[in-house]
This record gives structure tokens, sequence and C-alpha cells, in this order.
């Protein structure tokens, strides 16, 4: 692979925005439009992670990168700043967040630090006359919506306002499904069903984080599980000469108990 620096990927970023030479499809981007690809190479990032793929985390840091790049060429043609002042911002930031390894505070544990860096982010918030003081602010509303609960939720547990086992969670958890139970048996108010079974999600990521469990992994899994059930199950029809399209759902749950029991086995 041929030696290339950051450098040489700037020139790159700066060349495809050229007005003169470089790319249209890059030349029409902005930061709204770019946004969404950056999420999602940050998503292919913790794919390959899952997947233990070595090569390919190495290809999709790199996309990664480039997003941070291109973000920052974007802003540096407005004016605002450079990658230089990307990066001078979160050395600079860093070393201030961690007084106990670049200066003489000392940290007991993971959790301590925990707390210290959100008391650096408060204070933060405070220097730049913040007028938002509650123990909820600053979490981003750009975030996935599961992300931000687990962050909500955490930020809250720091003041106290948590449960301390699963148990509880739980016992709420089947509230909350009572509760879409009772609006299913109304006569479905849309607005009331969308409320509770938010409830039920949000009480859902409370679970996961309480047991200790990746919501993100879990969910993966599950999706990942779910998708190998069904494609086995479009195998093991189609070895009959069969389609799942136009069965009824109880012959397409026999196949979906078959490919459950193979994979048992």
């Amino acid at each position: 692979m041929p030696d290339h620096t950051i450098d040489d990927l700037l020139r790159i970023m700066a060349t495809l925005r050229d007005p003169q030479r470089g790319c249209p499809w890059d030349l029409q981007q902005d930061f709204a439009t770019i946004a969404p690809y950056t999420i999602e190479e940050a998503y292919e990032v913790a794919d390959a992670i899952d997947r233990e793929d070595f090569a390919d985390l190495r290809d999709e840091l790199g996309d990664l990168l480039l997003q941070v790049v291109f973000h920052a060429q974007m802003a540096r043609e407005l004016g605002k700043f450079s990658f230089a002042d990307v990066v001078a911002a979160i050395c600079t930031k860093m070393i201030r967040r961690h007084p106990h390894v670049f200066g003489d505070e000392k940290i007991e544990n993971a959790q301590a630090q925990t707390a210290a860096w959100e008391g650096h982010k408060r204070r933060e918030r405070e220097q730049r006359a913040d007028t938002d003081t509650s123990v909820l602010a600053g979490i981003p509303r750009g975030l996935p919506e599961w992300q931000r609960a687990l962050k909500l939720q955490k930020r809250a547990s720091t003041v106290g306002f948590d449960w301390t086992t699963p148990e509880p969670v739980l016992d709420k958890l089947r509230e909350e499904i009572d509760e879409v139970r009772a609006e299913l048996g109304a006569g479905v108010d849309h607005a009331r069903l969308v409320d509770e079974i938010g409830d039920v999600l949000f009480v859902g990521v409370n679970l996961a984080r309480l047991t200790g469990v990746d919501y993100s992994a879990a969910l993966r899994g599950a999706n990942a599980k779910f998708e190998r059930r069904f494609r086995r199950m479009e195998t093991l029809a189609d070895a009959e000469g069969r389609t799942l399209d136009g069965m009824s759902l109880a012959e397409q749950d026999a196949y979906w108990d078959r490919a459950k029991a193979e994979e048992r086995k």
C-alpha cells in the first residue's frame, strides 16, 4: 500500500472541492447533506468492530476520517476553521479533561473519572455562559434516540435518580406493556399509542443498562438472528418448491420453527 499522510488526504479533499477542477458531486455538498454520511460511516466502523474484521475496520476508519476532513474543508472555505483547528481543539480538550494524566490531580478509578469528565463538561458550559443548568444539559439531540435515552438515564443517575437493580425495571416494563394493551383495547388513539410504545422502548434501554448489556449490540444481534433465520426459512421453502409469499402465517411459522430448531442443534 502506498505511503500517504494526512496532508495528502487534505490535499485530495481540497482538490475534490476545487471550483474549477473538482468533483461535481463533492462541490454540491454542504454540512447538512454530508451529516447523514458521517453517521452512517460511524455505524460501519461499529459493525466492523462487532465482526472483528480488522481489514474492514481499517478501511471504515478511513471513511470516517474522510468525513472529518470533508467537514473541515467546507468550514475552511467559509473562513470558519481548518482541519488544524479541529486537531488543536481536540488535543486541548483531552489535556484539559485529563488533569490526572497531564497534571497533578488524582483519579482512583474509571467511575471517578466518568464523574470528573461530566464535571469538566459542566464547567465548560458555564464558561460559555450556557444558561441551561440542568443535569441533562448538553446531551445532543442529533443522537440516535436509543443512544440519547441511554445518555439521559446515565446523566440522571449521577444525582441518584436511578434504580439499582434490574428487578424494578422489569416491573416497570410490565406496567408499560400493560398500558400499551390498554390503549389498543380502547380503540387505538395513535398519539397515545406512540407515547406508550415510546415508554416501553425507553424502559428497554434502561433494562439493558442496568444489566450491563450494550443495547446497540443486543439489537444488532437480534437483527442478525432474525435475518439469519428468515433467510433459512426462504431456503427451506425453496427446497420444497415453495415461496413464503402467499403462505399463511401458520405455514410461515412452521418454517421459522424449523430454522430455529436447526440452530439449536
